[in-house]
């Protein structure tokens, strides 16, 4: 058995030959080696046409040791071109991230924000200000309602006011002592003293 490392892992491999050439492959220990191994291993034992329980428990068979070999290495050109590929993507991912934020940092150096950054300060003054007003002349015309309501109770309290009678030719009677409103004959005897209250003053009298 020829062991070869390429590439970390392993290539396990053997020239052509008779069933008793090629038996060490079939060996449980050879077997659980490799099924225990930590690196891949490739096995190449025999000609394409062989097999061996080698075959079955590798990682990877392949038909001649050069094929194995090949498969352990990678193809150098494969490998630049690859590179050469991750090199071409990450420069445009680069560059295409690098865009967008000179995109973002132009949006943001337009934006009122940083060209006038009072000027939002500025609208909200004038919002409030617009708000006071308008709570101003609410308050304002409240006001303006409520005295029209309070004169106009006024002039219907006036109205209905006794002394308001007095200005058309009445008068209000009352005993001097208690302020009794005389209504009729019999709420007052001779000799007692009376009020008259008229629009611009009170009359003493006595009843005779």
């Amino acid at each position: 058995m020829n062991e070869k490392k390429l590439a970390d892992c392993i290539i396990i491999a053997r020239g052509g030959g008779s069933l008793e050439d090629l038996w060490p492959f079939n060996e449980e220990i050879v077997a659980r080696a490799i099924y225990d191994s930590e690196l891949p291993i490739i096995s190449a034992v025999g000609h394409e046409t062989d097999f061996t329980i080698s075959d079955f428990v590798s990682d990877l068979r392949a038909p001649t040791p050069s094929a194995a070999a090949e498969l352990a290495v990678t193809d150098i050109e494969d490998l630049l071109y690859n590179l050469n590929l991750y090199n071409r993507r990450l420069k445009m991912a680069l560059k295409r991230k690098t865009e967008i934020m000179i995109l973002r940092y132009e949006k943001c150096m337009n934006s009122s924000v940083y060209r006038e950054p009072l000027q939002k300060i500025n609208e909200k003054y004038l919002l409030i200000d617009r708000c006071l007003k308008s709570l101003e002349n609410s308050e304002i015309k409240r006001l303006k309602d409520y005295k029209l309501q309070m004169a106009q109770n006024i002039s219907k309290l006036d109205a209905l006011s006794p002394l308001k009678t007095l200005t058309r030719g009445y008068s209000i009677t009352t005993l001097k002592n208690s302020n009794k409103i005389i209504r009729n004959v019999k709420d007052v005897k001779s000799g007692d003293n009376i009020e008259i209250r008229i629009q611009d003053g009170v009359l003493d009298a006595t009843i005779k």
